[in-house]
């Protein structure tokens, strides 16, 4: 029969053990002055021989901190977020923070049942890697703690500071990019309606209408039906296609692929984020850069400062550059 697991050990039995008080065991376990250093190793060799470790989120509650940042991401699948992530994690190191990660699966009422679970961990603020994220529960969120959404969402929220990238100019410079390689025939995809797909599509479509050209776009519901609509444009003579994300993007070389147009010889692909893997698929994907780490790094910079004590909401829009590999060449005549 399994033996049952034994009790977890307490700050009362530090105590015990090293044959002092409790407070004295939780001011050097802080790290906190009025400690002899042979009272502080007699209670560090006490709490590492009874295996404790302290609580964060009881020490949370007694010092109204937790020093955790909470994360909300859409799709764990994208490697976008988990690109946002990084510098998130990265800046909440420099200052002493943890991260706790929870996942929406791309679905509204996960998110919002993630956002409250974050919430009632007491975390110190959270992040939302995400414009799906119900205004009803960001209006709730931020009453709590401070948050602050990476990303476009429908609406802003009074209270709520957003960081995003400028999604327009960004399909600005990969049209300009195309141009300079001598299409003429250039088609937006997406597989999103999302404000940050929107933007891009409208800035697709200003900037092929001040060249003289008319758009094509194709906006498809799953990733998986992009076929249908992307077939027909590649036989009236489309040359170059410039996808809402990379994910679409990748769909696009599958696509070309089945229909036998070489890639950039017949037909030319620009991404959007430059996540990690536009550099590994074949071709490389010429992408356009979203300063992932940096709208993170943003992020955690205006957390803190919400929790400092400002009250004004800021907004903040990075700009994106595009990175040319292998996917994109000029015009086959």
């Amino acid at each position: 029969m399994p033996q049952a697991p034994s009790r977890r050990p307490t700050i009362l039995d530090v105590a015990r053990v090293a044959g002092v008080s409790k407070s004295l065991v939780s001011l050097a376990l802080r790290g906190d002055a009025g400690v002899s250093e042979s009272t502080r190793a007699r209670i560090s060799a006490a709490a590492d021989q009874l295996g404790y470790r302290s609580n964060a989120l009881a020490r949370g509650l007694v010092q109204g901190r937790t020093m955790l940042l909470g994360v909300l991401l859409t799709d764990l699948a994208n490697p976008y977020h988990t690109d946002v992530v990084a510098g998130i994690e990265e800046a909440a190191g420099e200052v002493g923070f943890g991260v706790l990660l929870a996942h929406g699966r791309r679905d509204a009422k996960q998110l919002t049942t993630q956002l409250d679970t974050l919430v009632g961990l007491n975390v110190d603020g959270v992040i939302a890697v995400s414009s799906w994220v119900d205004r009803a529960a960001l209006q709730d969120a931020m009453r709590r703690t401070p948050v602050v959404v990476i990303g476009r969402p429908e609406d802003t929220v009074e209270g709520v500071d957003t960081v995003a990238n400028d999604d327009a100019a960004g399909a600005a410079l990969a049209v300009t990019h195309l141009l300079e390689l001598g299409h003429r025939e250039i088609a937006f995809v997406s597989t999103s309606r999302r404000p940050a797909a929107e933007g891009r599509r409208r800035g697709y479509e200003l900037a092929v209408r001040r060249a003289g050209m008319t758009p094509h776009t194709v906006v498809a519901e799953d990733i998986d039906d992009i076929t249908v609509g992307v077939a027909p444009l590649l036989r009236s003579g489309v040359t170059a296609l410039i996808a809402n994300n990379d994910l679409t993007a990748v769909a696009m070389l599958d696509c070309a692929h089945d229909l036998g147009l070489p890639v950039p010889e017949r037909l030319s692909v620009v991404g959007y984020d430059n996540s990690t893997f536009a550099a590994l698929v074949r071709p490389r994907l010429t992408s356009i850069d979203q300063p992932r780490p940096e709208l993170g790094r943003t992020a955690v910079r205006l957390l803190l400062q919400r929790a400092g004590g400002r009250t004004t909401d800021h907004h903040e829009v990075l700009q994106p550059s595009l990175v040319a590999r292998n996917s994109t060449g000029p015009r086959s005549l």
